[in-house]
């Protein structure tokens, strides 16, 4: 039996996908910036429960991330992919939160194809846990992301704001935070009006 549950995120709704035991698929839906996501297509099929354990805890954890106060995700994952796609997906895992990785640098860690890896990383199931936002062309340039490169960006620039800034306590006051993220943001959203 496949569930499911929906959560709100600064980059638009998050469909959240477990098999009862471990979250299995993250689906980004609706429209972010230059993002138009689909839900997915055999949705109808799932059961909406946001009561499922593995559910609850990954809604909580991904709104920890997304407010600044978590880095690391400690969530029970069940990849579904090829050996291959699998080796690559474990291998973001390796990419601490604030770093990027080209994809070139990730191929020589696995198997020193860079197409290959792409196509991997762009079959991710579990995109944010799974930080497949963090792999970028040789060169710095924001390629490929299945939620879309706004969604990337915005990703990249929430993780560079919190690792240089540290990581925001639960309870600090939020005023003089969301004015830090909002700075950054502003960046991300100049960056776009260039493209």
């Amino acid at each position: 039996m496949i569930y499911y549950s929906q959560t709100e995120s600064p980059i638009g709704s998050l469909i959240l996908r477990s098999d009862g035991e471990a979250l299995t698929g993250i689906y980004m839906t609706g429209v972010y910036l230059d993002a138009p996501s689909r839900p997915p297509h055999d949705l109808d099929r799932w059961v909406l429960d946001p009561s499922c354990e593995p559910l609850q805890k990954s809604a909580r954890q991904l709104e920890e991330y997304f407010k600044g106060e978590r880095r690391d995700f400690e969530l029970p994952l069940h990849l579904d992919g090829t050996e291959f796609q699998k080796r690559a997906w474990h291998n973001l895992l390796e990419i601490g939160y604030g770093e990027t990785r080209s994809y070139g640098e990730q191929a020589r860690r696995i198997a020193n194809a860079s197409r290959a890896v792409g196509l991997a990383n762009g079959k991710n199931p579990i995109p944010i846990v799974v930080p497949c936002h963090r792999v970028i062309g040789a060169n710095g340039s924001l390629t490929g992301f299945g939620g879309g490169i706004a969604r990337k960006r915005w990703l990249l620039a929430h993780e560079r704001l919190y690792a240089h800034n540290g990581l925001r306590m639960p309870g600090r006051t939020a005023e003089p935070q969301r004015e830090l993220e909002l700075r950054a943001h502003e960046g991300v959203a100049r960056a776009q009006s260039l493209i």
